[in-house]
């Protein structure tokens, strides 16, 4: 029963949930999980995961940030402007839009501690402000097209298949590792820990599900590099939240600000650097999705992109009330947020049944974590 128990909670939910979107799309169209599509769906979901691992980091902090898709699209445009009409190397054009990313995040950032207005605001005036110089930089046109071959190979290669299995193995003893720290630290605080067996089928889940997708990417063209970068960038966040005193500090602020700040944590200072931080990795999200499409135009990054980062983020575990959430959420997410709207075009339904279906599926993972909410609070009195 323990080990039912838990199975069926938070990651488990999901990755159940996730397995089922999966088992009802193949029963409808037999191509689902097919090594093609399989891995069109893991280069759709590159730039949501990406966006969706920043949205992690700033919904743990208690805040939300609504400019991240209008920042990936000035990022893009800058990129964009700067190796076709200026000829910069791409080294220097993609160091160039990330630290533009940064910035913004930073100036966002500064306007809300020093003015005490909420990022909802904020970050609504810069989607405003950034989709408005991202048409300015794309000019007339409607878009600009990149032809550096560096630039177009980022979501257009694959790993060959030796290097596949070493990431896959590497992925699996990751996750092995985290877990058993986790219970170590744990037991050391005389916490409660669940029971080895229940680790060990998470661990034997993992790795199952892990190398038969490898085994069915393999047999196409391979795992995409651009899902590689994504899984580490997960893994740097997560070392970044988990493993150091700023991830500790981001939690506490999100968890109880006040409390924070009277316990000597940095509020303004650590919620400069986490605005900077999802900026920057909106950037980077911009100029992976400027790869894809080999060009920058001025519907990059519109559109519903960053409302379904916050879905992603909220659906994979994280809570929207601050405090609590894991940076691997966002992959999660992006998995069942892109499974269904990929499930769904292979069946031809419209863009409407997608944001419908998104949202359903929104809307339930609120209410699970509003009740688990509650659940704690009637449980210790506090969070």
């Amino acid at each position: 029963m323990t080990l039912m128990r838990t199975a069926a909670s938070g990651t488990g939910t999901v990755l159940i949930g996730l397995v089922v979107v999966w088992i009802f799309f193949q029963s409808l169209n037999g191509n689902f999980l097919s090594a093609r599509n399989l891995s069109n769906l893991l280069l759709q979901i590159a730039v949501l995961g990406t966006l969706a691992v920043g949205m992690v980091m700033v919904l743990i902090l208690g805040e939300i940030d609504l400019s991240v898709g209008a920042i990936a699209g000035v990022s893009a445009a800058t990129l964009a402007v700067l190796i076709t009409n200026h000829g910069w190397p791409a080294w220097a054009a993609i160091a160039t839009a990330l630290a533009l990313g940064a910035v913004i995040g930073v100036v966002h950032a500064v306007v809300i501690t020093a003015a005490g207005i909420p990022s909802f605001i904020i970050t609504l005036a810069g989607l405003l402000v950034w989709q408005g110089v991202q048409l300015w930089l794309v000019g007339d046109g409607g878009q600009i097209p990149i032809r550096d071959p560096a630039i177009r190979s980022i979501a257009s290669s694959y790993l060959v298949p030796g290097f596949g299995w070493v990431v896959a193995v590497a992925v699996v003893a990751g996750f092995a590792g985290v877990r058993l720290l986790q219970r170590n630290r744990r037991t050391r605080h005389g916490l409660t820990v669940p029971p080895m067996t229940a680790e060990a089928v998470a661990v034997a889940v993992v790795a199952v599900v892990v190398l038969a997708i490898t085994w069915v990417l393999n047999s196409y063209f391979g795992i995409p590099w651009v899902f590689v970068l994504l899984l580490g960038l997960v893994a740097a966040g997560g070392v970044l939240m988990t493993g150091t005193t700023f991830g500790r500090h981001v939690v506490a602020i999100g968890g109880n600000r006040e409390a924070a700040r009277r316990a000597g944590i940095p509020v303004r200072r650590t919620v400069i650097v986490v605005f900077a931080l999802i900026s920057a990795i909106a950037a980077l999200a911009g100029i992976i999705e400027a790869s894809r499409q080999f060009s920058a135009s001025n519907a990059l990054g519109g559109g519903t992109l960053q409302l379904n980062a916050i879905a992603a983020a909220v659906i994979g575990g994280t809570s929207l009330f601050g405090g609590r959430g894991r940076v691997y959420h966002a992959v999660l997410g992006a998995l069942v947020v892109g499974s269904v709207q990929n499930g769904l075009d292979l069946l031809g339904e419209p863009a409407a049944v997608k944001n419908i279906a998104t949202g359903v599926i929104l809307v339930v993972a609120v209410v699970i974590d509003a009740v688990s909410r509650r659940r704690r609070l009637a449980r210790g009195g506090s969070e």
